[in-house]
C-alpha cells in the first residue's frame, strides 16, 4: 500500500506542477489525503489519470462528446464565405479537399505506408500569418466531416489571434487554456454542432503565459490522451503561424502529421524553408499552395488554386520547384521525389489568405 501511496503522491506532484487542479476533499482520519487517493486509484494506469483530470470519459461511462455543449452553426453563412460545407452540392473545391484530406486520414487510421505515431493528430499551420490556414482547418474539419466512418474535432490553437469561431459565426468561449489550467474539463469548453460528426475545442480566454500552458506536461498529457483515447477521431489543430511565434514549434512536437499552408507568389522559398526547418522532426508533412492563380507558373510550379505536396519529409515536385518543398507541381501529377519524400499535387479553387 506505501509503495502506491507514493506513486500516487509522485503522480499527483506531476499533475499540479503541469498546472492541472485536483480538489481537495475531506477524508477520515488516518486515511491518506483525498487528492493523494484519488490519484492513488489512477497511479497504475497514467493514462487513466490524465483522463479523469481533463474530465474524459472513463470506459463505459457516458461520453464527455455527448454531455458538451451543442452549438448550431449557420450553414448557408458558412458556405457563402467559401467554406465546405457536408451536404453542400459537389463542387471542385470540394473535391479537392477530398483528394487532401484521404493520405491524412490513412496515416490517421494506421493505413499509410508506415505507422504513424499520433497519426491522427494533424496540426494545420504556415510560415507568416494571412496564408490561409484557418481557412484550411476548418474546411478540412468539414470534409473529414462527411465521412462515414469517421468524427473530427477542431481545435483552435492559434492562441494569440483565435479566428476559428469568428469564421463559424459562434459568440467567444473557454477553452484549450482554461482546460489546461485546470479551469475547466472537456464537456465543459467542447462544442457539438449540427454537423454531426465536427465538434469544435475554442482556443480560450488569452493568456499571459499561453506558450508556457501549451509547452507543459499537461498539454503533452492531454495530446495523449487524445491520440489515443479516440483513435477513431481525427483531430485538427488550427495553430499560430511557424515563424511568428513559439507556440506552434511546440505543438508540432507532438504532431503526427502537418500541413503547411503556403500562399502562392508571396512567400519566399527561403522563407518556407525557414518553417520546415523548424519542423523537422514531425514524420509526415503536407504543403497546401494557396490562393494560386489559373494557369500561373513560375517558381511553385503550374498549379492552379490549390497544390499540395505530401510525404514522409518533404520532395520536390516534377513541373517546378515548389518552394524546395514539394508543393504544387501540375494538377494530378506525380512527384518526382528523392528516396526521404513523395509528393503529388492537385487543384482547387483559392480563397481567404
Amino acid at each position: 500500500m506505501s509503495s502506491l501511496i507514493e506513486q500516487a503522491a509522485l503522480r499527483l506532484a506531476q499533475l499540479r506542477e503541469a498546472g492541472i487542479e485536483i480538489p481537495e476533499i475531506d477524508a477520515p482520519g488516518g486515511t491518506p489525503s483525498a487528492p493523494i487517493a484519488f490519484v492513488a486509484k489512477h497511479a497504475q494506469s497514467p493514462a487513466a489519470a490524465t483522463g479523469a483530470a481533463f474530465g474524459f470519459a472513463e470506459p463505459g461511462s457516458a461520453d464527455v462528446f455527448a454531455k458538451s455543449r451543442r452549438v448550431e452553426l449557420d450553414l448557408a453563412a458558412i458556405a457563402s464565405a467559401g467554406i465546405v460545407t457536408p451536404n453542400a452540392p459537389r463542387s471542385h473545391m470540394a473535391d479537392q479537399y477530398r483528394v487532401i484530406k484521404r493520405p491524412l486520414i490513412a496515416n490517421a487510421m494506421g493505413r499509410g505506408a508506415a505507422t504513424v505515431k499520433h497519426g491522427n493528430l494533424i496540426m494545420v499551420t504556415s510560415a507568416l500569418p494571412g496564408e490561409g490556414k484557418s481557412f484550411t482547418s476548418i474546411n478540412l474539419a468539414m470534409s473529414i466531416a462527411a465521412e462515414l466512418d469517421h468524427t473530427v474535432m477542431l481545435v483552435d490553437a492559434d492562441v494569440a489571434r483565435p479566428s476559428v469561431l469568428r469564421m463559424l459565426g459562434l459568440p467567444p468561449g473557454p477553452g484549450l487554456l482554461e482546460l489546461l489550467e485546470g479551469k475547466a474539463d472537456m464537456a465543459g469548453v467542447l462544442l457539438r454542432t449540427n454537423v454531426d460528426k465536427l465538434t469544435v475545442l475554442p482556443s480560450g480566454s488569452p493568456h499571459p503565459r499561453a506558450t508556457e500552458l501549451l509547452a507543459s506536461d499537461a498539454m503533452t498529457q492531454l495530446l495523449d490522451d487524445m491520440a489515443l483515447r479516440y483513435p477513431d477521431r481525427i483531430i485538427i489543430f488550427d495553430s499560430p503561424p511557424l515563424l511568428l511565434t513559439t507556440e506552434s514549434r511546440v505543438l508540432a512536437t507532438h504532431m503526427g502529421q502537418i500541413v503547411i499552408i503556403v500562399h502562392a507568389d508571396r512567400t519566399l522559398q527561403g522563407t518556407v524553408k525557414q518553417a520546415l526547418s523548424t519542423i523537422e522532426s514531425c514524420p509526415v508533412k503536407m504543403m497546401v499552395l494557396n490562393n494560386a492563380q489559373s494557369g500561373a507558373g513560375g517558381a511553385y510550379g503550374e498549379s492552379y488554386g490549390y497544390g499540395y505536396g505530401y510525404g514522409y519529409g518533404y520532395g520536390y515536385s516534377s513541373g517546378g520547384r515548389a518552394a524546395d518543398a514539394g508543393a504544387g507541381a501540375g494538377a494530378g501529377a506525380a512527384s518526382k521525389a528523392p528516396a526521404e519524400g513523395r509528393g503529388t499535387a492537385m487543384a482547387a479553387e483559392p480563397r481567404q489568405s
